[in-house]
């Protein structure tokens, strides 16, 4: 027994080893990372996806459209969406919702575009509501609208390029032949990587006529006929001719929208502000959550209720208001504080020859000229080509015909050729023409074989003949080509032109007057997290009541005119109007300003200062020894939020505001103290300034303390120096 255990332990296999397992994890440079993986990523949204080409169009624009056209849906009746999406994936890999949403854009049910390019019925949404869904494809239909008619104008005739689909099972086109600058006249807006483009609509009839005026005559001052952007929203557009001249010259810039409304009254005086037509840019939902929003902070007393009374007669936002309120100074209040005004960025960036490029109208025209004219050229090459074929075809039939016994000739080598495949040959070879004249003789019919037929056919030579060399001649002629554009662009625009939508308002008519605020003192009262009060009654009570575990962090007494700046932790100010705040009370913990201000998570409110005429400088103390001196001044600005208020290099010790020079008290660690007075400090008018070197640091001290002092106090006299920057005295008090 004990030598059979043995045997079986000495023959044992071994165990076998196991190869290490490779890591799936593999080390790439990040330049050949960036080189082979994000930039054909990059290029292909640029490219393929986001910003509009020549044609106006981007990608999916283009394959859904074109689809449309092989269908047979610019002439007949309209097919359900459901089919288009569907034969659209063809050209167009993508989810059918995706799909979707680009025909509904290009509808006339969706009203985002002056001159929609699909006639629909149906549900489509609205552009300018966020809520009102377009409903599912197989409930909707749709074709294309007549004006597709100049976006296909001859494109069978080899004017634009053909490439093979995704998969080359059908070919679509690179560009489409508009007959008009239809980049122009589509909004449009793409955001791709590291750019983006956002293009806002023309006038189809100032477009096309100041185009067609513009090639006659290159120095064409184009304002005199383009005179704003036009919206299919309609509103008003505040006309500023240096704006809109940076726009036409650069394809850079903005300008203002404004909606439109109406004040209607009743029996019983009850006041309702309809507003009819809004900006491109919003949306009714925005606007009424906005002025919800106002009206339960307080900044809008006199608004009484506000409804969405939109229905198929079109837009409509109800507000009702207060009997004794001005209607014209609340609108103005509406428009000052929500996107009932708003703004419109332009960036006019487009694709030419595959190269992102931002241009303004006059190069916008020319290079959509040099594509229209090479579209013209193609479809003008391939018209000869086939009036060449067409003639040489005739002069062969033309030399058989002119002598009546050669028609009988042709038919007996016909009949006495006994092999199909030697007929053309043999006829070719009898009357010394072409194969194909031949082949063009043979195919005639018995019964048209008359003199009647044959010399009816031959007569058209000549007209084919002046045909071609009216062609030839215009082909060859680059002014007679643009000329012919011009006279295409004017009939466009005689044909689907319509009035402007939006309407101009020249700047002083825009009224901008401030609204009467009224002035009494206040209290402002601001508490390390963030809540903040207004008190209107200096008499209350001096108690403030706070939340628990909460202490105020800074109070001040000002108007209710002022203008307060609120410095936070994160290197910016938020300005807010004291009289956009509600009045409180000592009871309540008061409103919280990360909500109110809307600022970002973790960033904190750290000081606060209010000002009437932004007289004074702010003191901003750094751990570095460094102090700036930055007038309040360069805080006097249109904006509601300001980045980079104070400098972000170095931690902030400390910050306050002085109406005039004064002394400062400073601490290095626990060992040394200076005193100076502001007044040898050089303001800067940078807002992040690093600032002045004011206290000399050894190696591991930070500046600790920071003390305006606004009244003389005995005590620091003995640490008080006249230059800058100082090492400080040796500190000898307890703060």
């Amino acid at each position: 027994m004990n030598k059979i255990t043995k045997t079986i332990k000495t023959t044992e296999t071994p165990a076998i080893r196991q190869p290490a397992k490779e890591s799936p994890i593999t080390r790439q440079p990040v330049p050949e990372a960036l080189e082979l993986n994000y930039m054909p990523y990059a290029m292909s949204v640029i490219i393929s996806r986001a910003i509009p080409e020549i044609d106006g169009f981007k990608p999916s624009h283009r394959k859904l459209l074109y689809t449309m056209y092989k269908m047979g849906l610019l002439t007949g009746g309209r097919i359900k969406s459901a089919d288009v999406v569907g034969q659209t994936m063809r050209l167009n890999p993508h989810g059918d919702a995706a799909i979707y949403e680009t025909l509904v854009r290009l509808t006339r049910g969706h009203a985002a575009l002056l001159h929609p390019f699909v006639d629909s019925k149906g549900n489509f949404g609205k552009q300018y509501s966020r809520d009102m869904a377009f409903a599912a494809s197989r409930y909707t239909e749709v074709k294309l609208d007549s004006i597709c008619n100049e976006i296909f104008s001859n494109i069978d005739k080899d004017s634009v390029d053909m490439v093979d689909n995704y998969n080359s099972t059908t070919l679509e086109p690179v560009l489409l032949p508009t007959t008009f600058p239809n980049l122009l006249t589509t909004p449009n807006q793409g955001i791709a990587v590291g750019m983006a483009s956002s293009v806002c609509s023309f006038n189809l009839v100032e477009i096309c006529n100041t185009c067609a005026k513009w090639i006659i005559n290159p120095n064409l001052d184009i304002m005199k006929g383009i005179l704003a952007p036009d919206f299919a929203s309609g509103a008003q557009i505040i006309y500023k001719r240096e704006e809109l001249e940076a726009i036409y010259q650069t394809g850079r810039g903005s300008f203002k929208l404004r909606a439109k409304y109406r004040i209607e009254r009743d029996r019983k005086n009850n006041i309702c502000i309809e507003v009819y037509e809004i900006p491109y840019t919003t949306t009714i939902e925005a606007i009424i959550d906005k002025v919800v929003a106002l009206v339960k902070s307080g900044k809008l007393k006199d608004i009484v209720d506000i409804r969405d009374e939109t229905d198929l007669r079109g837009l409509k936002i109800a507000i009702d208001i207060k009997k004794s309120a001005d209607p014209d100074r609340i609108m103005r209040r509406l428009f000052d504080l929500t996107t009932l005004q708003d703004t419109f960025s332009c960036n006019f960036n487009f694709l030419i020859a595959s190269r992102p490029r931002t241009m303004g109208i006059i190069e916008i025209f020319t290079e959509w000229l040099a594509f229209r004219m090479e579209c013209l050229k193609r479809r003008l090459r391939h018209d000869i080509d086939r009036l060449e074929k067409q003639i040489l075809l005739l002069e062969g039939l033309a030399k058989i015909a002119k002598i009546p016994a050669n028609i009988d000739r042709a038919i007996k080598i016909i009949r006495q050729t006994e092999l199909e495949d030697l007929v053309v040959s043999n006829l070719a070879e009898a009357f010394e023409i072409a194969e194909s004249q031949a082949e063009y003789i043979a195919e005639i019919r018995l019964r048209n074989l008359n003199s009647q037929y044959l010399q009816k056919k031959v007569a058209e030579l000549d007209d084919l003949q002046q045909q071609l060399d009216d062609l030839k001649k215009l082909l060859d002629d680059d002014d007679e080509l643009r000329n012919f554009i011009a006279k295409e662009l004017k009939a466009v625009a005689k044909k689907y032109g319509s009035p402007r939508r939006t309407e101009i308002i020249e700047e002083e008519q825009f009224f901008e007057e401030k609204e009467e605020i009224p002035d009494y003192p206040i209290k402002l009262i601001v508490t390390e997290q963030g809540y903040f009060k207004k008190i209107a009654n200096l008499r209350q009570p001096t108690e403030q009541n706070v939340k628990e575990g909460d202490r105020i962090l800074q109070e001040l007494e000002t108007s209710n005119i002022a203008d307060i700046l609120f410095f936070s932790n994160r290197y910016a100010v938020y300005k807010v109007r004291a009289n956009d705040f509600g009045d409180s009370k000592a009871a309540v913990l008061g409103d919280y300003l990360p909500n109110l201000l809307e600022m970002d998570e973790s960033e904190e409110i750290c000081y606060i200062h209010a000002t009437l005429d932004y007289s004074g400088f702010m003191l901003f103390a750094y751990e570095n020894g460094k102090l700036a001196k930055v007038p309040l001044s360069s805080y006097e600005i249109r904006r509601k939020k300001i980045l980079k208020a104070y400098s972000e290099k170095f931690n902030l010790v400390g910050m306050a505001y002085i109406p005039n020079d004064c002394d400062i008290f400073l601490i290095r660690g626990n060992d040394k103290a200076l005193v100076f007075n502001t007044a040898i400090l050089t303001p800067i008018a940078t807002r992040n300034s690093n600032g002045v070197q004011v206290f000399t640091l050894r190696q591991n001290t930070l500046l600790t303390t920071f003390k305006p002092l606004f009244q003389p106090e005995e005590e620091t006299e003995k640490y008080r120096i006249q230059k800058i920057p100082s090492v400080g005295r040796t500190l000898q008090i307890e703060l």
